[in-house]
């Protein structure tokens, strides 16, 4: 039986800090998301093109990740 903590790491070449710090930069990319797409809401000349491209870029950088099969 494959270690459940390992397996995952293991498929995508990466030790647990190096996982665990793209995981942090995906997620506070997210929370940036949240606030430009909120304040956009609010104050649509705001961000007009931000999110879009962040979104871009951040598909772009899993597209490239997603050789590994989870």
């Amino acid at each position: 039986m494959k270690n459940i903590f390992t397996k995952h790491l293991n498929e995508i070449g990466e030790t647990y800090v190096q996982h665990m710090g793209n995981a942090l930069k995906f997620s506070f990319t997210f929370l940036q998301l949240t606030v430009i797409a909120f304040v956009h809401a609010i104050l649509p000349f705001c961000f007009v093109n931000t999110g879009s491209r962040k979104v871009k870029k951040l598909n772009d950088l899993m597209q490239s990740r997603s050789e590994i099969k989870c």
